[in-house]
C-alpha cells in the first residue's frame, strides 16, 4: 500500500513542476541563451542593460596559457612552454596561434611527431602566413632536412621579404650548408 501512495506522490510533485514551466512562441525558432531579452532580470534583481553579453567578450580562455607560454619559450624552457601551449589548445582548440607554438615547441624537444600534427592544423587554422612557412623551416632544419627547410624558408620570404626572422633563418640554413658537421 505504502508503494501506491509514494507513486502517486511522485506524480503529482511532478505535476506541479511541470504546471510551472512557461513555454514562449519564438518567431525565428531559435534560442538564444546569451542575449538576454530587454526587460530580463539576473539573479540579482537588476536588469541586464549595461551587461556585457559573449559576443561583447575580447578575453578568451587561452590568452593567459598563450601569453605565458610565450614567456617560457624566450626563457628557453621548452617542456614547459610546450605544456602552456597544449593547454592552451584545449581550452580554445581554434587557436591557430596556439597550435603554432604548441608546434615549435615540440621541436625544440625532438618531439617532430607532434610537432607535425600540430604544424597540420595550425594550418588548417591559421593558413598560409609568413609564420607559418618560418617556423615550419625551422622545422625541417632542425631535423637536417635541408631542402625541406630552404623551399618553407622561401615561402615565408616571399610573403614577408621584410622579416628580419626569415631573412636570419635564411642564413642560418645557408651557413648549415657550407659547415657540414658530422659526428
Amino acid at each position: 500500500m505504502i508503494r501506491p501512495k509514494r507513486f502517486a506522490f511522485a506524480i503529482s510533485l511532478l505535476l506541479v513542476f511541470l504546471a510551472g514551466c512557461q513555454t514562449k512562441d519564438i518567431a525565428d525558432g531559435v534560442v538564444r541563451t546569451n542575449e538576454p531579452a530587454k526587460g530580463d532580470y539576473t539573479a540579482f534583481g537588476d536588469t541586464f542593460d549595461g551587461l556585457k553579453t559573449v559576443s561583447d567578450v575580447d578575453y578568451y580562455a587561452s590568452d593567459q596559457a598563450v601569453t605565458e607560454a610565450k614567456t617560457q619559450f624566450r626563457s628557453e624552457n621548452y617542456g614547459n612552454a610546450g605544456a602552456l601551449f597544449y593547454k592552451a589548445t584545449r581550452l580554445a582548440p581554434n587557436d591557430g596561434v596556439a597550435w603554432l607554438g604548441l608546434a615549435a615547441s615540440c621541436d625544440r624537444i625532438r618531439r617532430f611527431d607532434l610537432a607535425d600534427l600540430a604544424y597540420g592544423r595550425a594550418y588548417r587554422l591559421l593558413g598560409a602566413t609568413p609564420e607559418y612557412y618560418n617556423n615550419l623551416g625551422y622545422s625541417y632544419l632542425l631535423r637536417g632536412k635541408l631542402q625541406e627547410a630552404r623551399t618553407n624558408f622561401l615561402r615565408a620570404y616571399e610573403l614577408a621579404p621584410n622579416d628580419p626572422t626569415v631573412a636570419n633563418n635564411l642564413k642560418l640554413l645557408s651557413s648549415s650548408v657550407r659547415n657540414i658537421e658530422r659526428s
